[in-house]
Formats: structure tokens, sequence, C-alpha cells
């Protein structure tokens, strides 16, 4: 995808996923999400966080130990107790259409993020959330890309992902064929995506994520 269209996908998607979290039940806040440890809330919050600059970032990254993963989540769920549902919700309206990312990423990383969290509050939940097909493909390439924080390569080493909706293929090996939706999934390591996965690949696929 362009530059331009990247942006204009990760506005799109912030603006129907506050649309999605505005009409939830304050229950449906508390679920848990597909991210081990964090509830819609706690994922939501995060997703507000897509912005924030250097200024924030370091002293996070310092208050973690230097774990990126413990930065991002202790972030997110210190947003989350900090603000009610309703200011998250005009929070994620009110940076759609901002153009600034975390240093250290690249534009298409808040696509990534906002596609695959997205699904995170969504499937739970039982609410059904399309993702364009450009968008999917684009971010799993990126996902695929990246060593960190997923080491797709690594860890479906063997598996080539082949894509039915879009001339897509990653990876090399045993194929696992469905939507590239699902692929994005799966090699973002929700195991949610295998159920639309098939050939001996998927097997294989199944097996590395639960190793």
């Amino acid at each position: 995808m362009e530059p331009e269209a990247i942006w204009t996908a990760i506005e799109a998607q912030r603006r129907s996923l506050a649309d999605l979290l505005a009409g939830l039940a304050p229950s449906e806040w508390t679920v848990h999400s597909l991210c081990a440890g964090w509830t819609v809330k706690d994922v939501a919050a995060h997703l507000t966080l897509s912005t924030v600059g250097i200024r924030e970032a370091v002293p996070a990254l310092l208050r973690a130990r230097g774990k990126f993963d413990t930065m991002i989540h202790q972030t997110a769920v210190a947003r989350a107790g900090e603000r009610t549902t309703e200011q998250l919700v005009a929070e994620l309206r009110e940076i759609a259409a901002s153009r600034r990312h975390p240093p250290g990423t690249r534009p298409i990383d808040p696509l990534v993020d906002v596609l695959v969290h997205g699904q995170d509050i969504a499937r739970p939940l039982g609410q059904d959330r399309p993702i364009p097909i450009d968008a999917a493909v684009a971010a799993a390439a990126r996902v695929w890309q990246k060593k960190l924080p997923h080491a797709a390569r690594k860890r479906f080493a063997g598996v080539r992902f082949e894509a039915t909706d879009a001339p897509v293929a990653l990876g090399e090996g045993t194929p696992a064929t469905g939507p590239i939706a699902a692929i994005l999934l799966v090699i973002s390591g929700r195991s949610t995506g295998l159920a639309d996965l098939s050939g001996p690949g998927a097997a294989l696929a199944s097996r590395a994520l639960a190793g």
C-alpha cells in the first residue's frame, strides 16, 4: 500500500472501532480479549497510545526495565485504569486522523496494530469485524518481515501460508491456505485464525503456536 492509502485505512479502522466500542455494554469492556491477560478495555486503551512520542516512550521503557512487552502492557493497563470507557472512545476518535507513530516504527505498524487488536476486541465479543483485503495484505507482509515481537518467519519455519483471496504467499514449505485475514491473525500469534486455514501446513502452524 502507498503511504496515503495506509493512513486512510488507519483512520477508517480507528473510527469504526470507536463506533464498535461506543456500543458496548459496561460488562463487555471487562471481557478477556484475545491478548492473554488483557481485557477489552486494556486493548482499547493501548490503541489510544498509538501516537505517543519519545518523551513518553523512554520513561515508560525505563519503568519496565527495558522490557518492551512489559512496557506495552504496563502503559495499556495504566491508561485503562485512568480513563473511563467514554474517554477511551473519545480519545480513539481524536487520534483517528493522526499521522504520528511511536519512535522506531513505520506508518504500517499502527495499521497492523489496529487491524489485529480490532480482532482481539471483536472476536471474544462475538462481533463480526471484516478486515479489508488490501490492508490485511500489507499488514501480513509487515508482520512477516519484522523479527519482533512475533518472529513469524522463525516461528513458522517450514510453513507456506497461501492466501485464497489475494495473490500472496508467505514462507516456504508445507502449504496452509486460507483468507489473508486469517493468515494475518495466525502469524500475529492468534490461534483463532487457525479455524479458517486448511491444508497440511495448518497443523504445523497450530503446533508452532502451541509451542
